[in-house]
C-alpha cells in the first residue's frame, strides 16, 4: 500500500488591512483619473467652444473692416487690410470673394514647422470648420469672408495642462500607498469633493469652484493642484470671455465715435419696430447727413475732419434723451432711433433739439472753429411706412429733401408731420 501524499497548505488568506489597503488604493486612482478626464474633456471642449465663438466674432470683425474696399474691389487695398488683421489673430488662412464670387484677396499664415505625432493627431481634432462671413454694404451683400482658425495656440495650453495633470496623477500614484493606513471616511470624503467640483464643472460650467483643504497632507496637495488646474481654466475662460466681448463690441461700434455701427442699427431697428408695432406705440428715426464735410475735410485735413465727426457724435447724442439709440451709418451720416413716443410730433423737437445743439461752432486741433451743420429727415412708424427697411428709406429720402432745400433744417417724410399736427 502506497503512502498517502500529503495535502498542500491552503493559501494564505489576505489581512483585512491589505485588503482595505488595495481597495483604498483603487479607488482612490479610479476617482482621481475619472476627475482627471471629466475636467480635461470639459475644458478641451469648452475651450473648442470658446475658440470657434472667437473666430466667428473675429471674421465678423474683419468683414466690417473689409467693406470699403470690397466695394470697390481693390485688391491691394483688400490684401493689406487683410494681411494686417489676420496676423494678429489665431488664423491660419482668409480668403476673400467679391460678389461674382471671385478670390479678391488672400491671406495664409507664414509656414510654421510641422507638427507631428500626438501633437498632429490633437492638432487635426482641435481644427475648426472654415468660418463663411458675409461682406455686407447698405444691407446688400458684396463679398464673402472664409476664414480657417490656426489651432497651434490653443494646443499649447492644452499641452501645458495635459502636462500639469500628468504631474498630479504621478503624485496620486506616490501618495497612495500612504493613504491606504488611513481612515476610509479620511481617504474616501476628499475624493468625493475631487468628484464634486469636476462634476460641477462638467454640468453647469462653473470654473470658479474649488475643492476644500483636506486633513491628509497628500490629498491636500492634490486638492491645490486640481484647484491650480481649475484656475489656469478659469483664467483661460476669462480672457476668452474678455476677448470675445471685445470683439463684439466692435464689430457693432464705429471705432471713430464709439456709436453703434450701421448693422447694429438696423437690428435695433428691427426690434424697435416689432416692439411699437406689439404695443399700438411710435417709434421714429431722424437721418443725418452733414453739409459741409467734405469742405472741412479738403480745408482742414483728416485729423480735423475725424474730430468734427466725434465732435457732432457727442452733440447729438448729449441733445437726446437717454433712451434713444445714435448711430454712425456712413462717413459723415448718422441716425437716431426714438421709440416710446407719445404722438408722431416728438420726433420733431428731437430733430430741433440736435439743430439746436450743433449751431454752436466745432473747435478744431489747429485753433480754428467750423461750422457744422447737418440735414436731417424724419420718418416715424407707422404713420410713413410700415417696417423697419422702409421707415429708413422714408427718413433717408426726407433727409435729401431737406438738403435740396437749404441744408441746415429738418424735414418729415411724406405725409409732413408738420402739416397733419
Amino acid at each position: 500500500m502506497s503512502p498517502r501524499r500529503p495535502e498542500p497548505a491552503p493559501a494564505p488568506r489576505p489581512t483585512l488591512y491589505s485588503v482595505l489597503r488595495r481597495i483604498h488604493l483603487g479607488v482612490a486612482l479610479i476617482a482621481v483619473i475619472t476627475a482627471g478626464l471629466l475636467l480635461t474633456a470639459i475644458g478641451v471642449t469648452a475651450l473648442r467652444v470658446y475658440a470657434d465663438h472667437n473666430l466667428r466674432l473675429v471674421a465678423r470683425s474683419i468683414a466690417y473692416t473689409l467693406e470699403a474696399p470690397v466695394v470697390f474691389r481693390d485688391q491691394a487695398a483688400t490684401g493689406e487690410t487683410l494681411a494686417i488683421i489676420a496676423a494678429s489673430e489665431d488664423i491660419a488662412r482668409a480668403q476673400v470673394y467679391d460678389a461674382d464670387n471671385r478670390v479678391l484677396a488672400e491671406w495664409q499664415r507664414p509656414r510654421q514647422p510641422q507638427l507631428t505625432g500626438l501633437r498632429q493627431t490633437l492638432g487635426e481634432w482641435l481644427s475648426m470648420n472654415a468660418v463663411e462671413q458675409p461682406i455686407l454694404h447698405q444691407a446688400q451683400q458684396v463679398g464673402l469672408l472664409r476664414v480657417s482658425g490656426d489651432p497651434r495656440n490653443l494646443l499649447q495650453f492644452l499641452l501645458q495642462g495635459a502636462l500639469g495633470l500628468l504631474g498630479c496623477l504621478l503624485l496620486t500614484a506616490v501618495a497612495a500607498h500612504y493613504l491606504a493606513s488611513r481612515m476610509l471616511v479620511q481617504i474616501v470624503e476628499p475624493l468625493r469633493n475631487l468628484m464634486r467640483v469636476a462634476h460641477a464643472v462638467r454640468s453647469e460650467r462653473d470654473f470658479a469652484q474649488r475643492t476644500p483643504p483636506a486633513r491628509i497632507a497628500e490629498l491636500n496637495a492634490l486638492s491645490d493642484d486640481f484647484n491650480g488646474l481649475l484656475d489656469e481654466l478659469q483664467t483661460w475662460q476669462n480672457q476668452m470671455q474678455h476677448e470675445n466681448r471685445s470683439l463684439a463690441h466692435r464689430a457693432n461700434h464705429d471705432a471713430l465715435t464709439g456709436l453703434l455701427n450701421r448693422a447694429a442699427f438696423v437690428e435695433s431697428l428691427e426690434h424697435a419696430v416689432r416692439h411699437a408695432a406689439a404695443n399700438h406705440e411710435y417709434a421714429a428715426v431722424l437721418y443725418l447727413d452733414s453739409d459741409d464735410f467734405k469742405d472741412i475735410n479738403d480745408r482742414h485735413g483728416h485729423a480735423s475732419g475725424d474730430a468734427v465727426l466725434v465732435a457732432v457724435a457727442q452733440r447729438i447724442h448729449a441733445s437726446l434723451p437717454s433712451g434713444d439709440t445714435v448711430a454712425r451709418i456712413g462717413g459723415d451720416e448718422f441716425a437716431v432711433l426714438a421709440t416710446a413716443l407719445r404722438s408722431p410730433g416728438d420726433a420733431i423737437l428731437g430733430a430741433e433739439r440736435i439743430l439746436q445743439a450743433l449751431a454752436e461752432p466745432i473747435a478744431l486741433p489747429d485753433g480754428t472753429s467750423v461750422q457744422a451743420s447737418v440735414s436731417i429727415g424724419l420718418a416715424v412708424f407707422p404713420v410713413h411706412a410700415q417696417d423697419s427697411q422702409a421707415l429708413l428709406h422714408a427718413a433717408d429720402a426726407a433727409m435729401y429733401g431737406a438738403k435740396r432745400r437749404c441744408g441746415g433744417i429738418w424735414q418729415s417724410a411724406e405725409p409732413r408731420l408738420d402739416v397733419t399736427l
